[in-house]
């Protein structure tokens, strides 16, 4: 058994109500044990065990978070949008059109180049305190792209998702239905052993909802499990949709109704914002509150992609969604951690209990509340993944 202390914790975040009765779980001048890759124990520093213990460390009073959870990433592409971001911030509208020249590009490109820039983004994400990634196909759009893309993501990750239903391919522009059949055929039986999700981009320019329904439906025949992009660009039954399916996650619900908050609230739903997707597209933020006020579970999530969303920086996306979507700090660091987990419908990550992963971050920083307080400005000093150093 390999067990190492971590003693001297400023402030650690566990995310363990029964600590101090708030979501974040908070300890003061505490101590965490990682025995085997997970937590044996987190509590007061004055109580930490002595016995059998191989390696102590000294967290010289900083502060530990749980790492981030990103439950929302397009990183199999090829190429930027540099200058279609330059062209909207000069005023242009955003749309899904932009998705096209990202598809040519990937198609183009060969794998090792593929697998070459997601791992450079996984490192970039790892590197920011992110331990989990869940990373979707749909840059792709054949079926040859498709497996392709989702090969790659499952040397990177486990939490892979199947968004062959990203927008209609050029080539299928005059026969939509006919790129839906290959969706829910060929491209979905090929994709099935790499991916463990299956999503759709149901919105204005993209999928309609009864498109959506019928390509999650087979993808859940198949065994994959769902989540859907929904409302970004405008109001739609995205949302109701999600809830009808029981899908992990509704992402981006950038315009929600009454009626999509009384659904959300009685579901087993999570609603993710992608705060990155408006700050990079000058769309109008969310407001969060009317989410929180309805107990709804919100995640927060990257949306890592080169044309509406191009970070990593999962400390960015917090410090925007306290700036701008109304979170407070407390709220932004659960939703962040915690609120990924759920939406990836895991219990072993997000938290630092008893038998979770050991996934954590020591920030060079006296309080989680410096992720937003400090925007900007990388804060992190170690990366801890399965009880390893990665940073």
């Amino acid at each position: 058994m390999t067990s190492t202390l971590i003693t001297n914790i400023g402030q650690l975040v566990t995310n363990d109500p029964s600590h101090d009765g708030t979501k974040l779980g908070l300890i003061k001048d505490a101590a965490l044990l990682i025995e085997d890759g997970v937590i044996a124990w987190a509590g007061p520093n004055s109580q930490a065990p002595t016995h059998h213990i191989k390696k102590t460390i000294d967290a010289e009073s900083k502060c530990i978070v749980p790492g981030y959870v990103d439950s929302h990433t397009h990183m199999i592409f090829a190429g930027d949008r540099s200058n279609e971001f330059r062209a909207r911030m000069l005023g242009e509208m955003y749309s899904a059109g932009g998705i096209t020249s990202t598809v040519e590009k990937t198609r183009k490109a060969s794998s090792e180049l593929l697998l070459n820039h997601a791992q450079f983004l996984s490192a970039e994400a790892n590197a920011g305190g992110t331990t989990t990634i869940e990373i979707k196909s749909g840059y792709g759009l054949t079926l040859k792209d498709e497996q392709r893309s989702l090969e790659i993501a499952r040397k990177i990750s486990d939490e892979t998702t199947f968004l062959g239903a990203h927008v209609v391919p050029v080539e299928y522009k005059d026969s939509p239905h006919d790129y839906v059949d290959l969706v829910c055929g060929p491209m979905l039986e090929a994709v099935q052993p790499y991916a463990k999700w299956i999503d759709v981009f149901c919105d204005k320019g993209a999928f309609s909802v009864d498109d959506a329904r019928r390509i999650l439906k087979a993808g859940i025949a198949r065994g994959l499990m769902p989540r859907l992009h929904a409302n970004q660009l405008q109001e739609g039954q995205g949302i109701a949709l999600g809830v009808e399916l029981d899908a992990a996650s509704v992402d981006h619900v950038s315009h929600v109704s009454e009626e999509d908050i009384q659904l959300l609230s009685t579901s087993n739903t999570v609603a993710t914002l992608l705060p990155g997707a408006e700050f990079s597209t000058r769309s109008a933020y969310p407001d969060v509150r009317p989410l929180l006020e309805a107990s709804i579970t919100v995640a927060l999530a990257s949306d890592c992609n080169p044309g509406s969303s191009y970070t990593t920086s999962m400390a960015f996306i917090i410090a925007v969604a306290v700036r701008e979507m109304h979170f407070s700090p407390e709220q932004a660091v659960w939703s962040a951690t915690m609120g990924g987990a759920k939406a990836l419908r895991r219990n072993d990550i997000g938290h630092l209990v008893e038998g979770a992963c050991a996934d954590f971050q020591i920030l060079n920083a006296p309080s989680y509340i410096h992720l937003a307080y400090r925007p900007g400005v990388n804060l992190v000093e170690q990366v801890w993944r399965n009880g390893l150093q990665l940073i």
